[in-house]
């Protein structure tokens, strides 16, 4: 079998939408449970995917758009390359609004990681 995934998703739990004709028609007979446990897989399941698709692009090199410091240091800014993911690396001399080619060291699910280049 054949997979095919994607590298980052928008999962939540269902929720009936008001004045919708499934709320209208059909009763919301899923447990809560079954809710929570089918969104808790799905939720694991693209954190394997989007590490996956972040492992092959280590050691690639990306042109990335400074938009802000990173989440977690004041050292570091944080941009998004061409794929539109979430690239993290040290500020230098660098600012906020300028376009940094960035070699990728190491990754997680959600982040590339990596360090200006000339």
């Amino acid at each position: 079998m054949e997979w095919v995934g994607y590298d980052y998703a928008f999962m939540f739990k269902y929720s009936e939408r008001p004045n919708t004709i499934a709320q209208k028609k059909y009763a919301d007979d899923v447990p809560e449970e079954t809710k929570s446990r089918r969104l808790k897989e799905i939720i694991d399941l693209q954190q394997e995917l989007s590490l996956r698709s972040n492992k092959q692009d280590v050691g690639k090199v990306f042109e990335v758009l400074a938009e802000s410091y990173s989440k977690r240091s004041n050292t570091d800014l944080a941009g998004r390359n061409s794929q539109n993911k979430t690239v993290v690396f040290p500020k230098g001399d660098f600012r906020i609004g300028d376009y940094v080619k960035v070699k990728i060291l190491r990754c997680t699910a959600a982040t590339l990681i990596g360090e200006a280049i000339d």
